[in-house]
This record gives C-alpha cells, structure tokens and sequence, in this order.
C-alpha cells in the first residue's frame, strides 16, 4: 500500500546529525541499533555515528536480529567486531539481554536507534527497557533517536499486559496496540520505574495519526519477517498464531498474512472468518507451502488475510477471532510451549494473561473475551497522556 505524501519526516537520527541534541555533544557513547537505523538516503547511523566529530562512538550493541539484520526470529546473536567500522558488538539477544557493566565501561551515555513496530510482542522495546535498567545502574545516560510508530496513533487495543506473564515478548503493562513511540514510551517506563528519564531526540514533523508509508521515511524491514506495512498492519492480530501449532506464513512471501496448517479446509475457515464481518479485513482461501519454520514442505490449507481499510482494522480483535475459529477448522490444533520460558504456554506470553487461552478452551466467544479490555486501554490512555510528544493531527 504506497501512500504519496509531500511531508517529510526527519528521524531523530536526522535531528541530531542536522545539530540537534547537543547534550551528545563530546560524549564517549555505544549505539543500540539495527538495519533500520538510517537515513533518508539509506546511509547507517552506525557509520554516520563513527565520522561524526560531535561524539566518540566506541561500541555497538545487537538488538534481536543483529545490528546488520543477519539472524533470524528468536535465533541467538552473537558478540564480535564490526567488519566495516571494527567496533565492538556486544550482543543484547546472546548470552545476556542486559548490558553488563563491562560492556558499559568507559561509556558516559548509551544511545538507542531502532525502528519499533508499535506492537507488544515486538522485543525491541524489551531491549531498550533492559538498556535503560543497565544504565541506570551503570548512572550513565539514555539517549533515544526517536522514530515513527509505524501504526498511527489511531487507537489502542487488547489487553495490558499481568505482570506475572512478563517475558520478552511482553516486557512492561501496555496495550497490545499502544500507539507510542519508542522515545515516549522510554520517558515512561523511566517515569514509572524511578529512572532518570532519557534524553529523547524527536523526530522532526511527525504526527499522531500518520502511518510510516506517510511519513516520507524509506521502509526497512524491521524485522526479516515483516517485508510490509501490510503485514505489519496485521501483526497485532495474526502474530498470535504463533502460539498455536498452525503456521503464521514464516517461510514463506508473505509472513503474517498466510495462515494455515496441513488438514485445514481452506475454503471452510475462509468463509467463517469473512462471516464474522469484522472491519477493514477480507480474507481468502490459500495453499501454501513453508520453506521453513513451522510445517516446513508440508502444504497447509489456510487463508490469506487481507487489509481492505486501514483505519478501520482491529487487528488483535482478529487475532481473537481467528483463534476461535482455528480450533474450529484445525483438528490438530494445540497450544504450543516454547522452551525457555518457564513452561508457559507461548499464547499467554503474547497475550500477557492466561485468560483468553482458558477462556478460549472454555468455549467462551470472542466478545466475552475482550469484553473488558477498552476499559483497560482508557485507563491506558491516562497513564501515557503526560508522555506524549507529538500533536495528534496533521490538521
């Protein structure tokens, strides 16, 4: 979906680099950052960084991924040196998802420059609350290079998050939806946690309600399952699928958007999605085949979920639904539990509460499940008001 736009957003990347954010200014500091940590013209902050006379960039730090983007979904990043700056990496999704103190020493501020995905589940802003727990620690500062939450701050959406399903997939009490960016989200976790609160280099000309595809910033993949805004659009509701045992398209063109698994009467969940009627979504029955992750070379019958308007999608309420109507149509469908959490059911990692799965299993429908969420998002919307940095409309 390709929006023309005569506005042009300016990361905070770009805002420090055009003389911006001038408590940088001499500081010895690391980068937090990923491929989509760029400019207009495509250009690293990684090496834009380390020319810069403004600061001595001594050290990279690897979100999940790497910060070249040259590991998989939840595969282990490993430590090294950068081959085009010979900085060293130190890997945040290895090891240790913290920095330790070793890591930290000699720096006097740790900068952050990661495109998030305006979803929960995503673990870069698991990454950054760990990055701002070590600095704190370490009393040294954050700096974050805000950028676009990709979404549109148009609404929030399912439930926040019980503290006693905290995990990486679901670090702090938000909404699945929350319509923040990194940077605002950086001043309240600090807010709410004691810390100082962190130096937040606004993006220069955003507002609330633009989608990224508005915002005049080139599209990086922000993760190498997520090729588009579409499916980015999506992800809130159909990245729940993982956890089930069906597939939810990794493997193949169109991750998030594919779901299915072998056995599954495509034409038959097809039509029962698209008789729930639910907003801005179509949906269409598939076969496809994963190169890899789950059913790898099995072909899966499913369907392909479309996003026919925007502004209107309620996407973890889709996420519910197609729950509820998977049980339905799967017969080998089951909860999986992912290993190294706990023994947790991975669904109610992503969902921050075990509620919907009983529920669920308990053959409550769809509504009865999300009945009390929009008050939970209001309550939301209280707490998050006095951290908001950018005006609500274009207008």
């Amino acid at each position: 979906m390709n929006v023309t736009t005569n506005r042009t957003v300016k990361s905070g990347l770009e805002v420090f680099l055009a003389g911006g954010g001038r408590e940088l200014d001499g500081k010895t500091v690391g980068l937090v950052t990923n491929p989509n940590g760029v400019d207009h013209s495509f250009r690293s902050g990684i090496e834009l960084l380390h020319e810069s006379s403004r600061v001595h960039l001594a050290a990279l730090f690897g979100p999940e991924h790497g910060v070249r983007g040259d590991a998989q979904a939840g595969a282990h990043v490993a430590a090294g040196t950068d081959a085009r700056t010979g900085l060293p990496v130190h890997s945040l999704y290895g090891e240790t998802r913290r920095p330790t103190p070793e890591m930290l020493a000699g720096l006097d501020a740790i900068a952050i420059d990661m495109q998030d995905l305006g979803i929960r589940y995503a673990t870069y802003l698991s990454t950054q609350i760990e990055v701002q727990a070590a600095a704190h620690e370490a009393g040294i500062d954050v700096v974050i290079f805000d950028r676009p939450n990709p979404l549109a701050d148009l609404a929030r959406e399912g439930n926040v998050l019980d503290p006693a399903f905290t995990s990486f997939v679901g670090s702090y009490s938000i909404p699945i939806r929350h319509g923040m960016t990194l940077g605002e989200l950086g001043l309240l976790v600090a807010r709410e946690r004691g810390w100082k609160a962190p130096i937040v280099i606004r993006a220069e000309g955003l507002k609330r309600d633009m989608w990224y595809d508005e915002t005049g910033l080139p599209w990086i993949l922000p993760s190498p399952n997520m090729p588009t805004l579409d499916a980015l659009t999506l992800y809130g509701g159909t990245c729940l699928v993982e956890g089930t045992s069906l597939s939810e398209g990794r493997g193949t063109t169109r991750p998030f958007e594919f779901v299915g698994a072998p056995g599954v009467d495509a034409v038959a969940l097809a039509d029962d999605l698209t008789g729930r009627k639910l907003p801005g979504l179509a949906y269409r029955p598939v076969f496809f085949t994963p190169m890899f992750s789950k059913h790898a070379g099995e072909v899966c019958g499913g369907v392909q979920v479309y996003c026919t308007d925007r502004a209107a999608v309620q996407p973890v309420a889709m996420g519910i639904h197609l729950l509820h109507a998977l049980r339905r149509h799967d017969p080998g469908f089951a909860w999986v539990t992912p290993q190294g959490d706990r023994g947790q059911f991975f669904i109610d990692l992503l969902l921050g509460s075990d509620k919907p799965r009983l529920a669920l299993d308990a053959g409550a429908a769809p509504d009865e499940i999300m009945a009390e969420w929009p008050d939970q998002c209001a309550a939301f919307d209280e707490r998050r008001r006095p951290f908001l940095l950018y005006p609500e409309t274009r207008s």
